[in-house]
């Protein structure tokens, strides 16, 4: 039976890349956002324009901490699992707009919760973020790992959403899950993020900046893997979990700028920085767990999640859009 969906954030990266994936198998999708401006808006509406072919996709555009728009919304859809993505993204931001993430990382999410309450869909899946793990030394970064000491105000905002999350779960018996996102990337990306940013520059014959001296390890993964998990997570219905999506694979970061390089055919220019207030130098994901309660098996390489990501930075940067994704 065709299933009808709530996707917060569905104009950004991963909460478009979601919505396609349940269109594409039949179900309804209801697509929120604000289209604020953290970055070009022009790109989340090009992603809305990928979404628009689908007879079983319709968009409103709405703010997390406008509660009487998303009671209205929720009372007259009655969702049957809600997929929560929207949040103000970004480490660095959030020192310098802590505000911002208070309300669309905390009030929105207490909103969500409050509507999952009032209305039971069947399921609450929300992302969380690989950065509550804060500065913990002790690799992969297993979901047993204390997340009590975030060292970035992001991360700070995903640990209350986890914690709100539970208590809803232990209250009321609202079906939880929180999926700790590791580095996703892939096309369709922020301009914010590592690849798009190194991409445009190198292009341009700009300077990349290499924070941590080019030494900072992450664990990339790609974003058709994380949008796998989700789904699992959303099929299966946990009472409450909370579990790693990652590509549980280290890559440092001089090693990605080959790989960006190597398709783009071209050499970057290289500044190398100091580790930047709120970063970790590395993360790493142990996804036992998940592979034992989601089947979660990532399987794009780094060397194939960048070469994707580049075929379509290509076209999207040529102005190819036309509705098919790469």
């Amino acid at each position: 039976m065709d299933l009808k969906y709530l996707v917060t954030g569905a104009a950004g990266f991963i909460g478009f890349h979601m919505s396609n994936a349940l269109l594409e198998r039949g179900d309804e999708v209801i697509g929120i956002d604000n289209l604020n401006e953290y970055y070009d808006p022009i790109l989340k509406k090009a992603r809305l324009l990928q979404l628009s072919v689908h007879e079983k996709f319709r968009f409103f555009k709405i703010d997390l901490i406008d509660y009487q728009a998303l009671e209205t919304l929720f009372a007259t859809e009655k969702f049957d699992s809600v997929c929560h993505l929207a949040a103000q993204a970004g480490v660095r931001y959030s020192i310098s707009n802590p505000f911002v993430y208070q309300k669309s990382n905390v009030e929105g999410f207490l909103n969500i919760l409050e509507l999952c309450r009032c209305h039971q869909p069947e399921n609450l899946v929300y992302a969380s973020s690989s950065s509550v793990y804060g500065g913990n030394e002790k690799m992969p970064f297993s979901v047993q790992d204390r997340t009590d000491r975030p060292i970035s105000l992001y991360a700070a905002t995903k640990k209350t959403n986890e914690l709100m999350a539970y208590t809803y779960h232990h209250l009321y018996g609202m079906k939880c899950t929180g999926l700790r996102f590791f580095s996703v990337y892939g096309p369709w990306g922020r301009p914010d993020m590592a690849l798009y940013t190194f991409s445009e520059a190198i292009l341009g014959g700009r300077e990349i900046e290499l924070y941590n001296y080019g030494k900072m390890k992450r664990d990339f993964t790609y974003v058709d893997d994380i949008v796998g998990g989700i789904i699992a997570a959303l099929d299966i219905g946990f009472e409450y979990e909370v579990l790693n999506l990652g590509n549980s694979h280290m890559v440092e970061l001089g090693y990605f700028v080959e790989c960006i390089e190597k398709e783009l055919g071209l050499s970057a220019r290289k500044a190398f920085m100091s580790l930047q207030p709120g970063d970790v130098p590395a993360t790493c994901a142990d996804i036992e767990y998940s592979r034992e309660k989601l089947g979660f098996q990532p399987r794009v390489s780094i060397e194939e999640g960048v070469s994707r990501f580049i075929a379509w930075f290509k076209r999207y940067k040529a102005g190819d859009f036309d509705g098919v994704l790469p």
